[in-house]
C-alpha cells in the first residue's frame, strides 16, 4: 500500500519521505498513548521522526534502476523454470537411454538424442512425448533469457553506467548491482554500502582476542553479484583483483578469507564507481554544470588497493607548505 501511494504522489510532483517503522515504534513507546497504534498515532509518530530526528529518507520517482530490478527478477524466475525443466528432462532421459544423458545438456543435444530413440509401448511413448515438450520449454527459456540480457544491456548503457568497464562485471552483473543498489548516494560511505551488501565482516572480541566472522545479513542478491565478480577477478591472472587475492594468500589467509577480503574491496570500488557515474549525470543534467569537469576518484582503477574503504571520494590535493631556509 505504501509503495503505490508513494509512487502516485511522486508522479504528481509531491515530496515524499520514507520513515522506518522501527523509528515510529520508539516514538509510540515514549508517547502518552502507551504504545497504542492507529492511523492518527502513526501519522503523528512519522511526522515527529521526519521533522525532529532526521531519520526520514527522501524518495525519488521510479527510474531505470526500477526497470532493471523488474528485469532481474524476471530473469531469476526464467532461470529457475529452466533448471526445473532440465532436471525433469534428465530424469526422463535416464529411463529412455542407458546411462542417461550428459550432464551439460542443451536443447539441441537433447533433441538429437530423442531423434535416435524408437519408443515401444505406451509408457515409453509418454516419456518421449514429455521429453519433447520439455526440450521446447528449454529452448523457449533460452530465447527469453537472451532477450532479457539484451534488454538489460540496453538499459545499463542508457543509464550511462561505467560498471561494465570493471573487469568481471558483465552487463547482467552490472544490471543486478544497479537494480539492488538503486540510489548509491543514499549510502554516506563505502563502509555503509558494504554493510548493506553483506560484505563487511562482523568483529567479535573476547578476552583480548579479536576475530572477524562472515556476515549473513544484507541484500543477498547484491552479495551474490559481488561474489560472482570476485570469483571472476580472482581467476584472471594479471588483473589487480588476482594480485590482491594472491597477496592475501601469501599473507597466510585461507582461500575463503582472501575471497571475502576481495569482495570487501570490490564493494568499495563499485560504490565509488556508481557515485562517480551519479555525479557525472548530475553535472550533465544541471544547467550550471561544467562540461569539462572531471570526477577523479579511486574508482579509476579496476580494484582499489587502499584499505581506507570507508573514506569518501578524494578531493583535490592541497599544495605542500614551503619552508624557506634562513640565509647564511
Amino acid at each position: 500500500m505504501g509503495r503505490h501511494i508513494a509512487s502516485w504522489l511522486l508522479a504528481r510532483g509531491e515530496e515524499v519521505v520514507d520513515v522506518p517503522p522501527r523509528c515510529t515504534a520508539r516514538v509510540r513507546q515514549l508517547s502518552r498513548g502507551s504504545g497504542r497504534k492507529n492511523d492518527r498515532i502513526d501519522a503523528a509518530a512519522a511526522a515527529c521522526v521526519a521533522a525532529l530526528q532526521g531519520d526520514a529518507y527522501p524518495l525519488q520517482p521510479e527510474g531505470p534502476t526500477d526497470a532493471l530490478a523488474l528485469l532481474d527478477e524476471r530473469r531469476t524466475n526464467i532461470s529457475q523454470a529452466r533448471v526445473r525443466a532440465a532436471n525433469q528432462l534428465h530424469s526422463l532421459l535416464r529411463a529412455l537411454l542407458p546411462g542417461g544423458a550428459p550432464r551439460e545438456l542443451s536443447a539441441t543435444k537433447a533433441e538429437t538424442l530423442l531423434a535416435t530413440l524408437t519408443p515401444t509401448g505406451v509408457v515409453e511413448h509418454t516419456r518421449h512425448q514429455l521429453a519433447t515438450e520439455l526440450v521446447a520449454e528449454i529452448r523457449d527459456s533460452d530465447a527469453k533469457l537472451k532477450a532479457n540480457a539484451k534488454q538489460m544491456a540496453e538499459l545499463v548503457a542508457r543509464a550511462g553506467s561505467t560498471l561494465p568497464s570493471v573487469p568481471g562485471v558483465a552487463a547482467i552483473a552490472a544490471a543486478r548491482l544497479l537494480a539492488h543498489t538503486r540510489h548509491p548516494g543514499r549510502f554516506p560511505t563505502a563502509a555503509a554500502f558494504a554493510n548493506y551488501a553483506g560484505t563487511a565482516p562482523i568483529e567479535i572480541a573476547s578476552a583480548e582476542h579479536t576475530r572477524h566472522r562472515l556476515s549473513r545479513r544484507g541484500d543477498r542478491q547484491l552479495n551474490s553479484a559481488l561474489h560472482i565478480v570476485a570469483i571472476t577477478q580472482a581467476r584472471q591472472p594479471g588483473s589487480r583483483g588476482h594480485t590482491y587475492y594472491t597477496g592475501k594468500i601469501a599473507e597466510g589467509r585461507t582461500p575463503s578469507e582472501a575471497q571475502r577480503c576481495l569482495k570487501r574491496r570490490l564493494a568499495s570500488h563499485i560504490w565509488r564507481t556508481m557515485i562517480a557515474d551519479e555525479r557525472h549525470r548530475t553535472c550533465r543534467a544541471s544547467p550550471g554544470g561544467h562540461s569539462g569537469a572531471t570526477l577523479t576518484s579511486s574508482a579509476a582503477g579496476t580494484t582499489p588497493n587502499a584499505d581506507s574503504s570507508d573514506q569518501s571520494l578524494p578531493g583535490p590535493a592541497e599544495p605542500e607548505p614551503t619552508v624557506s631556509r634562513p640565509p647564511g
